[in-house]
């Protein structure tokens, strides 16, 4: 199994290590202490080594932070963990809902009078320590640098990873690490640019044509890179991590140790995104640094025909095992089956194919009042047993050689209620939407998220999730800079891979997701003659059956229908093939036309 079952938020134990961190500031004379989930990388997901913020809280969500006071400590959460951090943190903790409430606007709240906030440069990007000083200007309270008080306390911190790092072959990338470096290179002297400093892990997977397993679910390994204008690369990773391993003759490796020292000899202009960017190497480049962006995340995002076909190829097989669990599922009588047996046999399912490399996040198994817990993680102590009457929500991914994955169904468990149903058809009618749109090019995620609301929004709902986000290419699950938000201000661009994944989640009772990957075309031409803009569209890429036993037929208008019924006609077509006799012909009536 690439999942466990183990516990591994303890409420319990949040007390006894909030007060040693107290101590801590009490030593040092500090007021507060901020603590991130982040790593000196700053990418999403974090080795166990960096796991700072789930060991002292509890809380073990992908996102969020704590700012530890001597008197009150708030752990901020978004909408998608309003819900499980109560489950996961003791009282002497508050939660606090961001970025409704920024932590500028909290500090300035809980220190009216001023004081020191402390914190470590290297897991906090410099756009952020720069909007936080900004906020807190005039206000008495002052931000320094520290080492890490938490690792001071932490005993058993595990040590950071140095898993070897391999060869991704070129058929599969679409294209050389020299190409990438070359091309990459002539954009930084077009902009009058000496280098750019690159930290986020997958960047400088894809720019060299690496894989590492650094961080569960991600095939990614922790290094720095310093991409120069004259085409040469400076690689700053362990050396157990690139042991025999063949590296372009432009890239020459450097101990990590050196880091900092070879960002202080740069000459010129020296473009970073600061998003990302560690404050401790932003202080270093000083005015030479250029909030330029990280000059691989759009090429990166920018799927060639390769990733394209690899990505399509590595979801049949996917669905295939998707369709496999399903059909197992809908054989087994309510009150049978656990969410943990679930998701065994998912990746039972899944392991059978050789070219599976983990699973791409920890299956998200929910029935009842789980499924209402937007990133519920089962473990042995919460695994529930599905009833007759419930919805379980399955949000799964592989990682393939060829692609990542990412699919999310809602089933029903026995007879599902009528408030279920309709709600189900209402997330589904937000799917097809975003599924069957045409819009201008140069539109962004933000303009485009509200399309898939709309049917929720109508009826008086919503949900605490962006709609969609990026989607790598056997690398990670959640890549920007595109996505389907609010807040999301970057064109779609075509060869660009999404999520699709409106949801309705009601507390206490049930939860509803569904999720397809998209990728990013030109739209096809129209009969009409009329248009006059150049217009994009999806494709889907994503091929499993959508519950129809939760669609409510009435409440679909022509349009929607026909799509559901083309969808499953070609799950059908794609995915049969590759199934079990007994699976395929579950799929054949699973399939069927409404």
């Amino acid at each position: 199994m690439f999942q466990t079952f183990d516990v591994t938020a303890r409420p319990e134990q949040g007390p006894e290590r909030l007060a040693a961190l107290r101590a801590q500031l009490e030593t040092e004379g500090y007021d507060g202490f901020l603590i991130p989930r982040a790593d000196a990388h700053q990418g999403e997901y974090v080795a166990a080594h960096d796991e700072r913020l789930s060991w002292l809280t509890g809380f073990t969500g992908s996102a969020g932070f704590c700012a530890a006071l001597r008197q009150v400590a708030g752990v901020f959460i978004d909408g998608r963990y309003r819900t499980q951090v109560k489950e996961q943190v003791a009282d002497v903790y508050t939660p606090v809902p961001w970025p409704e409430i920024t932590l500028g606007d909290w500090l300035l709240d809980h220190l009216p009078e001023g004081g020191t906030i402390a914190y470590d440069p290297w897991l906090h990007a410099a756009q952020e320590i720069r909007d936080l000083t900004t906020r807190l200007d005039g206000s008495g309270i002052t931000l320094v640098e520290t080492d890490n008080l938490v690792d001071r306390i932490w005993q058993d911190q595990p040590a950071p990873p140095m898993q070897p790092a391999v060869p991704h072959p070129d058929e599969i990338a679409g294209e050389s690490a020299a190409d990438k470096i070359n091309r990459l290179a002539a954009d930084l002297r077009r902009a009058g640019q000496a280098a750019a400093v690159i930290t986020l892990p997958d960047s400088i997977m894809w720019l060299l044509n690496l894989r590492g397993s650094d961080i569960p679910r991600n095939p990614v390994a922790h290094g720095f890179a310093i991409l120069h204008a004259d085409g040469r690369v400076d690689l700053f990773m362990a050396t157990a991590k690139l042991t025999d391993l063949p590296l372009d003759p432009s890239v020459t490796r450097h101990d990590p140790e050196t880091f900092l020292d070879a960002v202080a000899r740069l000459d010129g202009q020296i473009a970073a995104d600061i998003r990302s960017l560690p404050q401790a190497v932003a202080k270093v480049l000083g005015p030479q640094l250029v909030a330029a962006g990280d000059p691989c995340a759009l090429p990166k995002a920018r799927k060639n025909a390769a990733e394209i076909a690899g990505s399509a190829a590595a979801h049949e097989r996917d669905g295939a095992a998707v369709a496999e669990t399903l059909a197992w599922l809908d054989a087994q009588a309510p009150g049978t089956v656990t969410e943990i047996d679930v998701v065994k046999a998912l990746e039972g399912f899944r392991a059978a194919d050789p070219s599976l490399r983990d699973i791409s996040f920890e299956t998200i198994s929910g029935t009842g009042p789980h499924g209402a817990v937007i990133h519920y993680r089962v473990t042995e102590d919460t695994n529930a047993t599905l009833q007759d009457g419930h919805l379980l929500v399955l949000d799964s991914g592989g990682q393939y050689l060829d692609g990542t994955t990412d699919i999310t169904r809602t089933i029903a468990i026995g007879t599902p209620g009528r408030a279920e149903a309709e709600a189900f058809t209402r997330v589904l009618q937000g799917m097809i939407a975003m599924s069957r749109l045409r819009w201008p090019e140069g539109r962004t995620g933000r303009e485009l998220e509200a399309i898939g609301r709309l049917p929720l929004w109508m009826a008086g709902q919503d949900f605490n999730h962006g709609l969609g986000h990026g989607v790598g290419a056997f690398l990670s699950v959640h890549e920007g800079p595109q996505g389907l938000s609010r807040l999301n201000t970057v064109p779609l661009e075509p060869g660009m891979i999404l999520s699709n994944e409106p949801g309705y989640y009601r507390e206490g009772a049930f939860g509803i997701r569904i999720e397809n990957l998209l990728v990013v075309e030109t739209a096809p031409a129209l009969d009409t003659g009329d248009a006059d803009r150049k217009m994009l569209s999806w494709r889907t890429l994503t091929f499993a059956p959508i519950d129809r036993r939760l669609v409510v037929p009435e409440m679909l208008s022509p349009g929607e229908r026909d799509w559901l019924n083309s969808y499953h006609a070609e799950v059908y077509h794609k995915i049969a093939p590759r199934l079990s006799a007994s699976a395929a012909k579950w799929l054949d009536a699973a399939c069927a036309p409404l």
